[in-house]
């Protein structure tokens, strides 16, 4: 378990230091080192890496959202949801840390020095996601309802028998082309944070380096969403596959068995004889 942990915890730090990197170079340059696809792009990279890194060790989940999709589809002991979401929480609270330190004279000559979650000026965002102002709270949970159920129903697809499965080693790239899919359609409204680690673990660093409770309170106490939402959207996404795909699959033929392989074997060595014979 301690080295799915920190599988866990190395893959989600990778994943967040390329995303809120970008994030930060993008914000404080004005756009003008980088625009809204660069973000994305950023963080499609962090997945993919951190997917290379990590999948042969834990699975890769990088978020508790797919773990607990996993434990409910039974394919991860339910013993392993808790210790390895902890490990993706404290990853990306360290990552966040990482950036800020990159960036530390970047953030603060874009603030003015002050860390604020609202306005023109506002760095809060380049670590954890916040909603457009004209989105409700009901229709912001289900956008990242919506986003994170995308999300697995695409990633069962992948590792699938008996469908069409993605030879292992392309996994990562595809999974990264979802996610840069979801986030390019999904987050407009959000942020398509899709994963609460992702979101909750820079969130509490921003708590604690300075931006204060604001990024709690503000927005009508908006953190909840991408803390709740993902993993219902998950599980629903696990449930869509199983009702539409998994249980109309045809079961694999079954391999034949040693004693019918030893009689085939038997007769074709006879008949080559035969034919050599005549």
């Amino acid at each position: 378990m301690v080295r799915e942990c920190m599988a866990e915890f190395l893959g989600t730090f990778v994943l967040l230091l390329f995303g809120c990197s970008a994030a930060a170079q993008v914000k404080t340059s004005r756009d003008t080192k980088g625009q809204f696809l660069s973000v994305n792009m950023a963080f499609s990279v962090g997945v993919m890496s951190a997917m290379y890194l990590t999948k042969g060790i834990s699975g890769a989940h990088l978020n508790p959202a797919v773990t607990m999709s996993f434990c409910v589809l039974g394919r991860v002991p339910w013993g392993r949801l808790v210790p390895y979401s902890l490990s993706q929480l404290l990853g990306a609270y360290m990552a966040s840390g990482l950036v800020y330190l990159v960036y530390y004279d970047a953030i603060m000559e874009f603030s003015g020095g002050v860390l604020t979650v609202y306005g023109q000026n506002e760095t809060a965002s380049i670590f954890a996601t916040y909603p457009s102002e004209y989105i409700t709270l009901g229709r912001s949970f289900l956008d990242q309802v919506v986003g994170t159920s995308m999300l697995m129903l695409c990633i069962l697809a992948l590792d699938e028998k008996r469908n069409t499965p993605a030879p292992s080693e392309l996994i990562p790239p595809i999974v990264a082309v979802i996610v840069l899919g979801i986030s390019m359609s999904m987050s407009a409204n959000c942020g398509a944070a899709i994963n609460p680690a992702r979101d909750l673990g820079p969130r509490l660093f921003t708590l604690t380096a300075g931006w204060g409770t604001e990024v709690f309170t503000c927005y009508n106490y908006w953190f909840w969403v991408p803390l709740v939402a993902p993993p219902i959207g998950g599980v629903l996404g696990s449930l869509m596959y199983l009702v539409f795909i998994d249980w109309h699959l045809p079961e694999p033929d079954p391999p034949e068995s040693l004693s019918t392989l030893s009689t085939i074997k038997v007769f074709s060595t006879i008949w080559l004889k035969m034919m050599a014979i005549q």
